[in-house]
């Protein structure tokens, strides 16, 4: 797209030029980067909320927990499901699943039985935990799941039962073929319950956690690192090779470039700065590893607040988005502008495209215009509002460009950039104490619906309060018995016409899984397109 040298590209190229870096700045310290000998460190970019997988919001807590949590069902190094605990599974209805487990045990040489899942997953649904992932096992249809979220039925009534130490029985209320995809995620892990009762919030400390992964945490220092050696007592201990897993909490992506230019990170986090994009392209070749992923950026409307509470500002913002101008400008590493929430590289294919995409930007911001001052918004009463993100280069460019989006193309929007450190950012959020609010989400298993029943009502991590029963009513059909595959993804592409008609959010671009991976890292793939990466895979050459 050419762009004249307007007001908005004079934005976009501060954004830009904002958070550079002397790349001849780093030349001396690209010359001490060394081989790690200790193993290997990658950066997380947050310090994370916990490592309770009952308790875990976001993907930097899931990155965390897989490498010390092991569930029902795994994903191979390119993100194939394999069998985790559970060496085989099966189930004649789609409703009433048999997993078989294998010989394993804890790190503390308990053996890992059906009844430890039972236990997790009762205590995952109990409203006692406070789950951000209760609604999961609702996703998933297993048996008075929502019933037990709402207080209505005691958590022991979960249709899950062991009917011995090594068979586990999970009885859903609708058939989902998928379950077993499902089973990957962390908030479906097993924890140790002696351990949990025995020290409560503490239980996950370095001092008192038990796992049943191939690592183990050892040592925690917050906003520094996490540390992570092998479990010796893990069922295929044999196949770990690292001595020792450094996870960083960074989450300036100048500084993780930085570090690991001077030898410091082995494997930095999945986003680098733009700016920087190209250069590094070019000086570290194949160190440069890009990727697409099932993960989809938007910002996140409170629909309990004014202005977002009025449909017409949501559909009005979301016309005068111009997404291509965020995707292949701001950021350009390879992003796909979005225009529905489930990114279409997903397994089955969900594809469905609004009207208005096909309009000409001039229709559109027309259309927006006529849309806010029929709100009520012009010079004499200008739209503001605050937008939230948390601490990261990349979110405040984002930010930074939108907000000269909006202002140029509209006239009569000022926005107030509110930025907050991860956890906080988080309970702002769940609290429903924000306006408008960057967002991510990725998938927890390769199939729409880990997409689309974010926006169901009675979603526990649905914090935009978007309730429409029509669209949950859709989501409820794709789980009718002896429904096709192909008739599921009809089904899917009508959820993301609901929430395009009803401007649930405001979808911006699927993302790109883009590192930098030191040369003596072994055996690093980025073939998943979930990027559940698994340090059990790696060694150091």
């Amino acid at each position: 797209m050419h762009l004249k040298p307007t007001l908005l590209t004079l934005s976009l190229a501060l954004v830009l030029s904002a958070c550079s870096n002397d790349s001849g700045s780093n030349q001396a310290s690209t010359a001490a980067a060394k081989t790690n000998q200790q193993g290997i460190t990658i950066n997380n970019a947050s310090e994370p909320e916990t490592l309770d997988p009952h308790q875990a919001k976001g993907v930097q807590e899931a990155n965390i927990i897989r490498q010390f949590s092991e569930g029902l069902v795994s994903t191979d190094n390119d993100g194939n499901i394999v069998p985790g605990i559970a060496t085989k599974w099966s189930s004649e209805d789609n409703k009433v699943w048999i997993f078989e487990l294998r010989d394993a045990n804890w790190s503390n040489g308990d053996p890992v039985t059906a009844h430890d899942f039972v236990y997790s997953f009762q205590r995952l649904v109990d409203p006692a935990t406070g789950s951000s992932y209760a609604s999961y096992l609702d996703d998933a249809k297993v048996l008075n799941a929502q019933a037990i979220i709402d207080g209505n039925m005691k958590p022991e009534t979960l249709g899950i039962q062991a009917l011995d130490d090594k068979t586990l029985q999970i009885t859903l209320s609708e058939p989902v073929p998928y379950l077993a995809d499902m089973m990957i995620h962390s908030a479906v892990q097993p924890v140790h319950k002696a351990t949990v009762e025995a020290f409560g919030d503490k239980w996950t400390a370095p001092e008192n956690i038990v796992v049943n992964g191939p690592f183990k945490p050892v040592q925690w220092i917050v906003n520094e690192k996490i540390v992570l050696e092998p479990n010796p007592n893990y069922y295929n201990a044999q196949m770990v090779t690292l001595p020792q897993l450094t996870i960083l909490p960074i989450s300036q992506a100048t500084t993780d470039v930085m570090r690991y230019e001077a030898g410091e990170i082995d494997i930095t986090a999945s986003e680098l700065p733009p700016e920087q994009f190209d250069a590094l392209k070019n000086k570290l070749g194949d160190e440069l590893k890009t990727a697409p992923t099932l993960c989809t950026y938007y910002y996140d409307l409170n629909h309990s607040k004014a202005p977002f509470d009025n449909p017409k500002v949501r559909q009005a913002l979301s016309l005068a988005m111009d997404r291509e101008v965020i995707s292949e400008q701001v950021m350009g590493q390879g992003q796909i502008a979005a225009y529905q929430f489930t990114p279409t590289a997903i397994k089955g294919s969900v594809n469905y495209m609004p009207q208005w995409k096909a309009w000409d930007k001039a229709k559109r911001l027309e259309t927006a215009k006529a849309l806010l001052a029929e709100a009520g918004y012009d010079q004499s009463n200008p739209l503001n509002f605050d937008l939230l993100y948390d601490t990261n280069e990349s979110h405040k460019k984002i930010a930074v460009a939108a907000s000269s989006l909006w202002k140029e193309s509209l006239g009569v929007v000022n926005v107030n950039l509110v930025n907050q450190e991860w956890k906080t950012y988080l309970d702002s959020r769940r609290n429903g104490d924000y306006q408008m609010a960057r967002a991510r989400w990725c998938g927890d298993y390769n199939e729409a619906s880990t997409f689309l029943n974010l926006l169901k009502s009675t979603n526990t991590n649905n914090w935009s309060r978007y309730n429409n029963p029509e669209y949950d009513q859709v989501m409820l059909q794709t789980l009718a018995s002896g429904i096709s595959d192909s008739e599921r993804t009809k089904l899917y592409e009508k959820a993301e016409q609901i929430a395009d008609r009803d401007h649930a959010h405001i979808d911006i671009f699927y993302y790109a899984n883009v590192r930098l991976v030191k040369p003596h890292v072994a055996n690093y793939s980025n073939k998943d397109p979930l990027d559940q990466w698994h340090a059990k895979y790696w060694s150091v050459k």
